[in-house]
């Protein structure tokens, strides 16, 4: 009974969205409310525990997560205003005609730079909007997207997901970055692979596919293990990015060679104008970043606000340290390069006023996901959950390892906060039947990548950044074979290797 208690508003989630195709933010209300009942009645959750629960979540929905969603979606909508967006799609239409080249260097390549130094949304809201104004339909853009945005993820913002693990664990941060990026080896060459089929379903695209998606996954391969083993878990997913766009503008001129190319007119001034919002946002991002460690100490250190949560006798600070927030670099990002584009202080505070009443129902939603997780996690449903799998599988445990860290950012959308949830379940799992704890760690990451596919929070800014709103449903639906396909391969692997 506690089991089905406990995966009840999972189910409820899933059947409202998929089934009876409800938006985001109806289906997310309703599960809130399903979850708050089982807390209080299944499993003894206190009200006032309910209660506080609840706003420590939507804290943690608010920032970073909807802060970074929205200023996100604002620095696309800078770029509308200025008109640079026109510029960028000259670029990346010059860089690669083909389509297949075009997406895969907008998702995997430019989206999977932009997880590995920023996260949160990023890599999912800004190539989804280049799509869209690239003349993509809406849930194409939105799946290729939220593909892409898959196995970066490990390493995602600077390495954060790896590091937390090796935190909350206490094991080897190398260990389990390596462990990682085996565990993924065979995804870097099919998620590639699946986003060029989608794009181009062709037989006479088959090779090109093939053999493109081959390259782009082994370079991707080969950098991220050598970043992990050599230099540290903040550069897998950068080092990553930046060869895989490469070799994908490489590959690209080679595939266009016979094709006519239009000569660009565009002056470096231009070029460097329409470029200025985003390479203000990266350099923003390197600077505050881990990878110069006193800059961001010292910042880290001041304007820090700390928001006191008590929830049964346990101290839950939520802490923001506003000069290293992700949504305020992508705001003076947004906001200085929108000046250097040419608009007026007045029309980019309209725009992002603008930005503000596009998202509610982002909003909406992704505070009652939190919330909802967060409950669960605080009542004890989620680890009733996991250890239940964990007892059912015995010694096919490993096989089933990363569909915990799968479960975990499904709930919270963040691979993160899936490796706080189940790390140390998953280490200690393996001590007990006789596997590497650092393997069965690194499975919950590895997994969580999966997951983030279907995360209702990561398809609410997809649809976000489409302005695609109530089509979460439909979304989820064309996702989900993927995502169970993903976690299967990922299981196959850590089974057979462990």
């Amino acid at each position: 009974m506690d089991i089905f208690l406990a995966s009840l508003p999972i189910l409820t989630l899933i059947i409202l969205m998929g089934v009876f195709k409800m938006p985001g933010d109806r289906s997310s209300v309703i599960t809130l409310i399903v979850t708050a009942l089982v807390a209080a009645f299944g499993f003894s959750f206190p009200a006032i525990d309910i209660s506080f629960s609840f706003l420590y979540g939507m804290g943690k929905a608010l920032f970073p997560i909807l802060f970074i969603i929205l200023m996100a979606i604002y620095s696309y909508n800078v770029l509308l205003q200025t008109g640079k967006i026109d510029v960028l799609r000259e670029q990346f239409s010059n860089l690669a005609a083909d389509r297949s080249v075009q997406v895969l260097l907008i998702t995997w390549g430019f989206g999977g730079l932009l997880e590995g130094m920023a996260g949160f949304g990023t890599a999912v809201a800004i190539p989804a909007a280049i799509l869209i104004s690239l003349g993509y339909k809406p849930v194409f853009s939105a799946l290729v997207s939220l593909l892409a945005n898959s196995v970066p993820t490990a390493f995602g913002a600077v390495g954060v997901p790896v590091i937390v693990l090796s935190q909350e664990t206490g094991l080897p941060l190398q260990h389990l970055s390596v462990s990682v990026v085996i565990q993924l080896s065979a995804l870097m060459i099919l998620i590639p692979m699946v986003i060029t089929f989608l794009t181009d379903s062709s037989g006479k695209a088959l090779w090109k596919n093939l053999t493109l998606s081959i390259l782009v996954g082994i370079v991707s391969l080969v950098v991220q293990y050598v970043s992990a083993r050599y230099i540290g878990a903040e550069t897998p997913a950068i080092l990553g990015a930046i060869a895989s766009i490469a070799v994908i503008i490489g590959a690209g001129k080679f595939i266009d060679r016979k094709k006519p190319r239009s000569k660009s007119h565009l002056s470096a001034k231009e070029t460097l104008s329409a470029w200025s919002v985003y390479g203000l946002i990266l350099v923003l991002v390197l600077i505050t970043s881990p990878l110069i460690p006193a800059v961001r100490n010292a910042l880290s250190s001041v304007c820090v606000t700390t928001f006191p949560f008590v929830i049964q006798g346990h101290a839950k600070p939520l802490t923001i340290q506003w000069l290293t927030q992700g949504g305020i670099l992508l705001f003076l990002g947004s906001f200085l390069g929108g000046l250097i584009q040419g608009a007026s202080v007045g029309s980019l505070f309209t725009c992002l006023s603008r930005t503000v009443v596009q998202m509610w129902r982002t909003a909406v939603t992704v505070i009652c996901l939190v919330g909802f997780s967060t409950i669960m996690e605080l009542s004890g449903m989620t680890p009733v959950l996991a250890i239940a799998l964990a007892t059912a599988t015995g010694s096919l445990y490993p096989l089933f390892a990363p569909a915990i860290g799968a479960l975990g950012t499904f709930l919270t959308g963040s691979d993160t906060s899936a490796n706080i949830m189940f790390g140390k379940l998953q280490a200690s799992v393996g001590t007990q039947i006789g596997v590497s704890p650092d393997w069965l760690a690194a499975a919950n990451t590895a997994g969580a990548t999966g997951g983030k596919i279907i995360s209702p929070q990561s398809i609410a800014i997809a649809t976000s950044a489409c302005n695609d709103q109530g089509r979460e449903g439909a979304i989820l639906k064309r996702a989900l074979p993927y995502a169970l396909a993903y976690v299967i391969i990922t299981g196959l692997a850590v089974y057979i290797f462990a």
